[in-house]
């Protein structure tokens, strides 16, 4: 298993290096299927940075409660931070996600990960899928914002080369060892997950997935 990388030193310029790049497109693809989830109470929210997907989701949902679970110290506290009267609804916890193990009482209703998965292996996205199964309640939805490369000339002629670009950058600031992007469709549909819902922005390069577990949609199927 690669070394952990190291997130601290962005936890501050992150927000602003990502406007610099992509301008509001990571935060749009983030926050596209807010609306989506209204009724979920608890959230298990993974690498979400600096926070900003979770002050949306506390700021529109009242009642939830969201645990942040990151690598990065300092982004937890840039988290905790950016949900400001919001906070006491957060719990965060600093650990390696690719050997995280919730608690067993747990019962997520939500699990949130935006640019996070990059980060992985496709084995490890499957590994950490099956630890997460018994922490998830039967009507669980899964929430994905990644990059991806589609099969198009806009991929291979620049989606692909910026992908491989900001691999190279992540390794040199953050000592991240991955350099391609993982196959977290295969592993989630491994893990019983079906996509319910798919937008893509960008041309292609950034994807906003909801996906919900197939005991959800057992349910939904014998309600109707």
């Amino acid at each position: 298993m690669n070394p952990a990388p190291n997130f601290d030193r962005l936890a501050r310029p992150y927000r602003w290096l990502e406007y610099l790049t992509f301008g509001p497109c990571l935060q749009r693809c983030r926050t596209w299927f807010l609306p989506e989830i209204r009724q979920c109470s608890s959230a298990l929210v993974l690498g979400d940075g600096d926070g900003r997907f979770t002050s949306r989701l506390l700021a529109m949902s009242p009642e939830i409660r969201v645990h942040a679970v990151d690598l990065s110290p300092a982004m937890l506290a840039a988290l905790q931070k950016s949900a400001g009267s919001d906070a006491h609804r957060v719990t965060t916890e600093a650990a390696d996600l690719r050997h995280w193990q919730p608690a067993a009482s747990a019962s997520y209703g939500l699990v949130a990960t935006h640019f996070f998965l990059d980060c992985l292996t496709t084995e490890e996205i499957s590994a950490l899928a099956q630890r997460l199964a018994p922490a998830l309640a039967d009507d669980a939805i899964w929430l994905v914002s990644e990059f991806a490369s589609p099969p198009t000339v806009f991929g291979r002629v620049v989606a692909a080369p910026l992908v491989a670009l900001l691999y190279r950058a992540f390794r040199l600031i953050a000592n991240l060892r991955l350099s391609h992007l993982p196959d977290h469709r295969q592993s989630l549909k491994a893990s019983g997950w079906v996509i319910q819902s798919q937008h893509s922005h960008l041309n292609g390069l950034l994807v906003s997935q909801l996906w919900a577990s197939q005991l959800r949609l057992r349910s939904v199927k014998n309600q109707s």
